[in-house]
């Protein structure tokens, strides 16, 4: 475990970290210069088509520090704009450091801040990166005094990089090497891993993504989700690269996937803890706060007869973004449908472009509000979510 390394990538929206990420693996050679493309952890269309991240990606990338000591380092890339916040805050519980990216040419910005307090909540090491140094309007000096402002650092601790010509990408690996502390935890007690992430697969079912606090898990043995109660079989566990790897073991401190054949979404919880059925844990694991969704609005099939194909596409959506909510609702005009709550208007507008292009499903959205909590004079409360709500 002295080997291991956990850490992830924050920084306001457009500050350059899916580059700075894609030369992290070109220098670790985690993917070879054939197989490089520009934002290489963004499997989305919609995240290549926008230049932006919606989903957090981990990956698993060797570091060869010395000719004879190599470093295994879990990234995970994380969203930069505030509607994606959720998925920052489970990367976050899933590391021990962080890499702080700011952009030399526009000095720190809102969505940096909220990623810092996030990070700094978790005791997470805070590695300060200026990206974009490369650039003429960089702003070196300046936006120095704006990071040794905000996290008391010292200007000897700030790493000066650029994603693009790939400086300073040596600097950063030393720093990960030297300032983020290796996991704790210990191989022998009972398994406790935490699932900070899970997606859908149609043949395989759901796979979770997991990060083990303590204890070993192999392949075949008979695991218990510590919150939903639920037993299964660990098919398959793995570490994340590009690709899935299959292993015959993994202990605590690393990273990885697990298959369970498990093909109801509903069964599989993000911030779940998995333990072993024979020898459990004593207590789950704190995770991450619930999501509180910011914007409402009503998802309609545009056939009544295809609502329930609407419910499962939700479902599976619900499982690769934990932060979207949802209940059922009737409207006199457009029939069955769903109240849904998102985090903001671009987590709208990305949840209506995935159930187009991810399940065929072609949905009416009605105009998103705000929900209300109101009082009678009678002081009865009254939940408002559409005009109609209101007594008379």
């Amino acid at each position: 475990m002295e080997k291991f390394r956990n850490f992830c990538v924050i920084a306001h929206i457009d500050h350059g970290k899916s580059t700075l990420s894609d030369r992290l693996l070109e220098f670790t050679e985690t993917i070879s210069k054939r197989d490089m493309k520009a934002q290489a952890l963004d499997d989305m269309d919609i995240e290549r088509e926008r230049g932006i991240t919606i989903k957090s990606h981990a990956i698993q990338m060797y570091y060869k520090h010395t000719d004879d000591v190599t470093y295994t380092f879990n990234l995970i890339d994380t969203p930069g704009h505030v509607d994606f916040s959720y998925e920052v805050s489970r990367s976050i519980a899933a590391c021990e450091g962080a890499l702080l990216i700011v952009d030399a040419t526009q000095g720190i910005q809102a969505q940096t801040i909220s990623n810092l307090y996030l990070a700094i909540e978790h005791d997470l090491e805070i590695i300060p990166i200026l990206n974009k140094i490369d650039m003429e309007s960089a702003m070196i000096e300046e936006v120095s005094e704006q990071v040794i402002d905000l996290i008391g650092c010292n200007e000897e601790d700030i790493v000066l990089a650029s994603g693009k010509t790939g400086e300073g990408i040596p600097d950063i690996m030393k720093a990960i090497v030297d300032r983020v502390p290796s996991p704790k935890g210990d191989p022998k007690e009972p398994l406790q891993a935490l699932v900070f992430d899970s997606v859908f697969n149609s043949y395989r079912g759901v796979i979770a993504y997991f990060r083990i606090l303590n204890g070993t898990i192999k392949k075949g043995d008979s695991i218990r989700f510590v919150n939903t109660g639920n037993e299964y079989f660990a098919d398959e566990i793995g570490i994340l690269q590009l690709n899935q790897v299959p292993k015959k073991e993994l202990s605590a401190g690393n990273v990885g996937y697990i298959i369970t054949g498990i093909k109801v979404s509903k069964e599989i919880k993000v911030g779940d803890t998995v333990t072993l059925k024979d020898n459990p844990c004593a207590e789950a694991i704190q995770g991450f706060e619930d999501v509180k969704p910011m914007v409402f609005a009503g998802i309609f099939p545009i056939e009544n007869e295809y609502f329930e194909d609407l419910r499962d596409s939700l479902e599976k959506l619900q499982l690769n973004d934990a932060s979207l909510v949802f209940e059922t609702e009737t409207s006199i005009a457009l029939g069955f449908g769903f109240r849904c709550g998102f985090l903001g208007m671009l987590h709208l507008e990305i949840i209506q472009e995935r159930l187009s292009r991810e399940f065929d499903q072609e949905v009416i959205t009605t105009i998103p509000n705000v929900s209300y909590i109101a009082y009678t004079k009678k002081d009865v409360r009254l939940d408002i979510n559409t005009p109609s709500d209101l007594p008379d």
